[in-house]
C-alpha cells in the first residue's frame, strides 16, 4: 500500500446543471482526459464535508477534510488573522472586516455596494483614518489584508460570539449587531456587541466625513465609507496534525484563510505561484507538491480558480477554468499514477452553483482515490454524477481522512491501545518496553 499522500482540492468545483450546457455541470461538460483517467483507474464516489445539503464556507470543509471536529474550528476571522501573519495574543477577536459604500436610511445603514471599487492610496488613508479606536477598555485595530479586506482585532473583554453586519447583498440593510442567542447573557458577549457597534458607527461618521469621499463623490463615484464585518473567531489549542494522524504534513494553498488553517493545525505552508496564468500556476503547485512529498507523507495541494470561476456566475468560464487545471496535470499525471509509494485523492471543498444567489451551495462533490490495492470500479469519467456510481459510496466530514489512514496502512483496529493517547493511527508512537 502507499506510504504518502497527495489530496488535490479543486475548490468549489462541484455545481448544478444549466441549460446553456445542455443540462450538465460544468464539470461534465468540460473535457477532462486526465481527471477522467484517475477515475477510470481508481475508487469513486461522492463527499460532502457536512450534512447533504449543508452550504459549507472553505475553512469549515477544509477543517473537517483534514479530519477535525466543528468544536476544533476558531472562526474565520482568526484563520484570516493567522494566514496574514498577524500575531494575536490569548483571549483576542479577530472579526473579517471590509470597506464598503453605505446611506443612512431612516436612522438604518443600507449596503449600497458590498465591495466598491478604490485606489490603493484611498484605501491606506482610509485605513489611517480609522485603524485605531478605543473605549471602555476595548481596544479595535484594523488589520489590512488585500485591498478594501482585512481583520478586526479586538482586545479586552471581549469574545467572538456576536453576529454579522454585513447583509452580502447589495441593497439590503445591514444587521443589528448582538451578541448569539445562546450567549445572550454573557457579559463578553454584550460589551463585544455594544463595543463592536460604537466603533463602526464611528467609522461610518468619520468616513463619510473624509477628503478621500468628498473627492470620490464629486467625481461621480460611491463613497467608501464603512466597514461591515463577519465571522469573528479567536484561536484555540488544537492537537497538531502530525500528533493526531502520525502523518508531516504540508499545503500548497493561496489565500490567507488556507494559511491560516494549515499553521493552525500545524502544516507546513508554501505559497504557490500566482502569475495569473492558471496553467502555468497549476503546473509549477505540481511540481512544487512533488517536491514537497520528498520530504511529507501528506501533501495538500489547492486551487481556487473553479470557485472564483464560479462566483462570476457564469458557467462557461467554470468549464474553461475546469479545462485548463487538467491540461495543468498531464504532463505529470503518469508519474502520478505510477508512483507505488503515492496515494493519490482528489475532491472539492464544496459546490459553487454558476448560477443563482447562493455563495455555495450543499451538493456533495466527485471524489476519487487511486494508488497501489485501491478498488477499482466501473467509473469512467470524474464528474458529480458519475461519481455516484463509484465503490466509495457517499463519504462524509471526517471520514475523508479515515480513508486516507486505511490506504495508508495506518488505520488503528477498533480497541488497540498501544500508546496512552487515544490517536487514531496505528502504530502510535509509543514508548518501549524496558525490562
Amino acid at each position: 500500500m502507499p506510504s504518502k499522500c497527495l489530496l488535490m482540492v479543486l475548490d468549489g468545483l462541484g455545481d448544478r446543471s444549466h441549460e446553456c450546457l445542455d443540462h450538465q455541470t460544468p464539470l461534465q461538460a468540460a473535457q477532462t482526459p486526465g481527471l477522467d483517467r484517475i477515475a477510470a483507474l481508481g475508487a469513486n464516489g461522492l463527499y460532502h464535508a457536512g450534512m447533504l445539503g449543508e452550504a459549507l464556507p472553505s475553512e469549515t470543509a477544509h477543517l473537517a477534510m483534514f479530519g477535525y471536529d466543528r468544536i476544533d474550528f476558531p472562526g474565520r476571522g482568526a484563520l484570516e488573522a493567522l494566514g496574514a501573519g498577524v500575531v494575536l495574543t490569548p483571549g483576542e477577536v479577530a472579526v473579517l472586516a471590509h470597506f464598503t459604500a453605505l446611506e443612512e436610511k431612516d436612522g438604518c445603514l443600507r449596503l449600497v455596494r458590498d465591495v466598491p471599487l478604490a485606489t490603493d492610496e484611498e484605501i491606506q488613508m482610509l485605513i489611517t483614518a480609522v485603524g485605531k479606536w478605543e473605549h471602555a477598555g476595548v481596544r479595535i485595530r484594523f488589520v489590512p489584508i488585500k485591498g478594501v479586506f482585512g481583520v478586526l482585532v479586538l482586545s479586552g473583554p471581549v469574545c467572538p460570539h456576536v453576529t454579522d453586519t454585513g447583509p452580502m447583498r447589495d441593497g439590503s440593510l445591514l444587521p443589528e449587531l448582538l451578541p448569539l442567542a445562546e450567549h445572550a447573557t454573557d457579559p463578553a458577549a454584550q460589551t463585544t456587541a455594544l463595543s463592536l457597534k460604537a466603533y463602526l458607527s464611528w467609522a461610518f461618521q468619520r468616513l463619510t466625513d473624509h477628503p478621500v469621499n468628498a473627492s470620490r463623490t464629486a467625481r461621480g463615484l460611491a463613497a467608501v465609507n464603512g466597514l461591515v464585518t463577519q465571522r469573528a473567531g479567536r484561536l484555540k489549542t488544537v492537537m497538531p496534525f502530525t500528533e493526531r494522524f502520525g502523518l508531516h504534513g504540508a499545503s500548497i494553498a493561496s489565500g490567507a484563510v488556507f494559511r491560516g488553517l494549515g499553521r493552525y493545525l500545524g502544516l507546513d505552508v508554501f505559497n504557490p505561484l500566482q502569475t495569473g496564468d492558471l496553467e502555468q500556476d497549476f503546473s509549477a503547485s505540481l511540481a512544487m507538491a512533488l517536491d514537497a512529498l520528498t520530504t511529507h507523507d501528506f501533501v495538500h495541494l489547492h486551487t481556487k480558480a473553479p470557485d472564483e470561476a464560479a462566483h462570476a456566475k457564469d458557467p462557461l468560464l467554470k468549464k474553461q477554468v475546469i479545462e485548463t487545471l487538467d491540461r495543468a496535470l498531464m504532463p505529470t499525471l503518469d508519474g502520478l499514477l505510477a508512483d507505488p509509494e503515492l496515494l493519490l485523492v482528489v475532491t472539492a471543498d464544496h459546490s459553487t452553483p454558476s448560477s443563482g444567489p447562493l455563495v455555495h451551495s450543499g451538493e456533495p462533490v466527485p471524489l476519487v482515490f487511486h494508488g497501489t490495492g485501491v478498488r477499482r470500479d466501473k467509473v469512467a469519467a470524474f464528474n458529480e454524477i458519475d461519481a455516484a456510481g463509484g465503490c466509495l459510496g457517499c463519504v462524509r466530514g471526517t471520514e475523508l481522512m479515515r480513508l486516507i489512514l486505511n490506504h495508508l496502512d495506518k488505520a488503528r483496529l477498533e480497541g488497540i491501545r498501544d500508546t496512552p493517547e487515544d490517536c487514531l493511527y496505528w502504530p502510535g508512537e509509543y514508548r518501549p518496553f524496558i525490562i
